[in-house]
């Protein structure tokens, strides 16, 4: 992107990083400062967004965006949930296992926002609170069936999600299969070499590297 299109989409995107921004507001930290984040955030978004593989820039955005302002909540230590968000986002957890149950898949946050009448961003701040830590600092065993994404605190799982997706996209079709098999259908390492009609050493190498390599371009 030209520098000249590059500024000119920031600048048009800046709403986004308010909106974000405003969520936040009267938990310990100064606007400008939570804007600032929000903003940094926008930059990085918009450098490391690709139209080619199918996602609205927004979608990709949100998480980015939230994770800049989150970062500077963690280095404060003014992280503060109040008893009513943390109701508010166990029920909302509980309809998230019940559409899951219903679609016989993970909801994605727009269905789950329709589901409680409120907005995507009021959905993602409220599995952030309730959704507990994953790592990408799993051993890669055989009976490992969480996937593992690299985290600073539960939090930030609902961003994760999303661009881990991102990234699935970007592997060919054997590797983004055996992480589906091993991550996603719970499947061993036995039965996803089956499957691919690999060793299971093989699946065992090249299961870690891709690991190690989907760490990290989400830590960047």
């Amino acid at each position: 992107m030209l520098t000249d299109e590059r500024e000119k989409f920031i600048s048009e995107n800046l709403g986004l990083v308010h909106s974000l921004a405003n969520k936040f507001r009267n938990r310990g930290i100064e606007y400008d400062d939570l804007y600032s984040a929000g903003c940094l955030g926008l930059v990085k978004a918009v450098d490391g967004f690709n139209g080619e593989l199918g996602f609205k820039f927004s979608t990709y955005a949100v998480p980015v965006i939230l994770g800049e302002i989150k970062r500077l909540f963690r280095e404060s230590g003014a992280v503060k949930v109040s008893r009513a968000m943390k109701e508010k986002a166990r029920l909302a957890q509980k309809q998230r296992e019940r559409l899951e149950a219903d679609l016989n898949r993970e909801p994605t946050v727009n269905e789950l926002a329709a589901a409680l009448g409120i907005s995507e961003f009021e959905t993602a701040e409220l599995l952030n609170i309730s959704t507990p830590p994953l790592s990408l600092t799993g051993d890669g065993g055989e009976d490992t069936h969480s996937l593992d994404i690299p985290v600073d605190s539960g939090e930030d799982a609902i961003q994760n999600s999303i661009a881990i997706k991102e990234i699935l996209l970007t592997l060919d079709e054997k590797d983004r299969r055996l992480i589906e098999l091993r991550y996603f259908n719970g499947c061993t390492q036995a039965v996803t070499a089956e499957k691919l009609g690999l060793t299971q050493v093989q699946v065992s190498r090249r299961e870690r590297s891709l690991l190690l390599d989907m760490r990290s371009k989400m830590t960047g």
